[in-house]
């Protein structure tokens, strides 16, 4: 489970399963554990700060790698 977190404000922002070592280019919806701080609107998704971090694509977010963090262990399948 990964922590992601804001990149500006350091707000966490949802719990997510990794499957694989790679980077974190794509965030499934179907495995979001747990959402703390994340706004949809526009086709994007927004830090409460005002932040955007990802784009909507349907099943899963593009994710912007220069505007969060994340912390945690990430699983091999």
């Amino acid at each position: 489970m990964l922590v992601m977190k804001c990149a500006s404000c350091r707000r966490k922002l949802w719990k997510y399963y990794k499957i694989g070592q790679g980077e974190v280019h794509r965030c499934h919806k179907e495995r979001i554990k747990k959402i703390w701080n994340a706004e949809e609107r526009d086709g994007k998704v927004y830090c409460p700060c005002g932040k955007a971090f990802g784009i909507d694509r349907g099943t899963y977010w593009t994710m912007d790698k220069k505007a969060f963090t994340y912390s945690g262990t990430k699983t091999n399948k």
